[in-house]
């Protein structure tokens, strides 16, 4: 593990960290931050934008009360000030996800994920000097079953682990379950939670201003000083969920097989929740490594968004979180997906709904033409006006529900449009994929007229308001865009590519992307 490096910034929260339960308090700070999450001036942005999209002088407001700063470990930080209320929300955006990770260890990412709300040396344990050598001895014992196991030595193997459980309970009792999730609750946080995706990990929570030192600490600790405890505990828990969401769903499972037939090198093409296999096989010491690897400060961007001082702000995130070492940022991926020349098609039997997947191949979301994706997405699929619903759902009867979208799985490599349904009762399959191309073929064939086109124009600007109209949105799309495209202020020119999409643009694309070599199928049909 990590050294923890000390100094009495620390050593000052140690009382208040175990002194501060009041139930009145924690009432207290818990209704401030419900009550007075702000929003942006929504309603009248929206009310111009519903008009004639005039969000650009609204964005413009918004970007001209941006503070950034990077530390000298390369750790960079994006504030937003908004003064209207007593709180900030925060996001820890760490860009790596499901597609760095080693072969053989997919899942690690997320694991690390579930392993980040576990604690410190100082958080999440009665008597750390204690608890160490037993969770030392635990990966021990760890590697020695996976090695009684690939030899078959069923004595050895039921030796080591009774040695195994008696060790890891006695490790349990210097726990202290939650720890970390209950400071940040009684303190007045809310909404304390992670996501991992195939392209990046999130950590984010809302606090009251008045705590923002108090976030510094938590926040730095956690991934200067993480300890990986109940590392096997929580396997089991992500095995379970991958039962749930993968094994045991119709929808899981039809998109993991899906991914594996659409890509063919790619990690686009491995599960984020990972592999059953290579999930039971992680050890402490791969994701240590992953860890060391990747959550270093040049690849970590924090958004604060709020009742930020910016001049306070930097003060103590040089205290805090200038602790953290230099690193070197990992090199992007390199691995590029060959040029897909043929049809691929899977089928995969399961006792439920029938679902039909139908995927393309596109570019990042880097490439200039990659909002004209978007454009044609919400042409399709917005809402119940949209081409699909109008045709598959209400027309033809073929569909109970159809749409489609870019950026699947992710978009900060080239991704795929997704087009899915599901089939209406005593409707085939093979019909809803009939109907579908005929209205992929109209954007082939045939100009989106001018007024479809503004009304899509009009419904992205608008989406684009929601998203950035609270202070946990804009973090957190401030954290995206400074990850995936370089620089946050990528998000302000999403306006100008909106409004630029043409009519040609559609047809050009759509003509170039929808052809039966670039295709891939996907279809859960229904078993007894």
């Amino acid at each position: 593990m990590k050294k923890i490096i000390y100094h009495k910034g620390l050593n000052t929260f140690a009382p208040f960290l175990k002194s501060s339960t009041s139930v009145l308090k924690k009432i207290f700070n818990l209704l401030l931050v419900t009550l007075l999450i702000w929003n942006f001036n929504f309603n009248s942005a929206f009310a111009d934008v519903t008009e004639n999209r005039s969000i650009t002088p609204y964005l413009e407001q918004v970007k001209n009360n941006i503070t950034e700063f990077t530390l000298d470990n390369g750790l960079k930080f994006i504030l937003l000030e908004n003064h209207q209320a007593p709180v900030i929300s925060f996001v820890t955006y760490v860009d790596v996800g499901a597609v760095d990770e080693p072969e053989g260890q997919t899942g690690v990412a997320h694991y690390l994920e579930h392993l980040a709300f576990k604690g410190t040396s100082e958080i999440g344990t009665i008597n750390y000097e204690e608890e160490r050598p037993l969770l030392d001895q635990l990966a021990e014992l760890f590697d020695q079953i996976q090695e009684a196991r690939a030899e078959n030595d069923q004595e050895k193997l039921a030796q080591l682990e009774t040695q195994f459980r008696e060790v890891n309970q006695q490790a349990s009792e210097y726990i202290r379950q939650n720890e970390f999730g209950q400071i940040v609750e009684i303190e007045g946080g809310v909404g304390l939670n992670a996501a991992t995706s195939a392209d990046y990990t999130a950590y984010f929570y809302n606090f009251p201003s008045n705590k923002l030192e108090l976030w510094m600490y938590l926040e730095s600790n956690r991934f200067l000083d993480p300890v990986f405890r109940e590392f096997y505990e929580e396997k089991d828990v992500i095995l379970e969920e991958r039962r749930l969401r993968t094994d045991n769903s119709p929808i899981g499972k039809m998109v993991e097989e899906f991914l594996l037939t659409a890509f063919v090198s790619h990690p686009y093409r491995r599960p984020v929740i990972g592999f059953e296999e290579d999930i039971r096989n992680l050890t402490t010491a791969n994701v240590q490594d992953f860890f060391d690897t990747h959550y270093g400060g040049e690849n970590i961007t924090i958004a604060m968004v709020g009742d930020v001082n910016p001049s306070e702000a930097r003060r103590m995130a040089q205290e805090y979180f200038g602790r953290f070492p230099d690193s070197v940022k990992p090199s992007p991926l390199t691995i590029n997906e060959p040029e897909q020349n043929e049809t691929r098609e899977v089928v995969v039997p399961y006792p439920s709904q029938p679902l039909y997947f139908e995927g393309y191949h596109i570019p990042s979301l880097n490439d200039p033409d990659y909002v004209v994706y978007e454009i044609m997405g919400s042409i399709l699929s917005d809402g119940r006006t949209s081409r699909l619903y109008q045709s598959l759902v209400e027309e033809e009867k073929v569909a109970l529900s159809v749409a489609g979208f870019s950026g699947f799985p992710g978009n900060k490599y080239e991704n795929l449009m997704l087009f899915y349904g599901v089939s209406a009762p005593g409707r085939s399959l093979d019909e809803l994929a009939i109907e579908l191309d005929k209205e992929i073929e109209k954007l082939r064939t045939e100009l989106v007229s001018s007024q479809e086109l503004e009304r899509v124009k009009t419904q992205a600007t608008a989406s684009l308001l929601r998203s950035v109209s609270s202070n946990a949105g804009m973090a957190n799309l401030l954290a995206q865009y400074q990850g995936k495209t370089g620089d946050w202020r990528n998000l302000f020119t999403r306006l100008d590519a909106i409004n630029g999409v043409s009519a040609e643009d559609i047809q050009r694309l759509a003509q170039q992307t929808f052809i039966p070599e670039h295709k891939t199928v996907g279809k859960l049909e229904t078993v007894s």
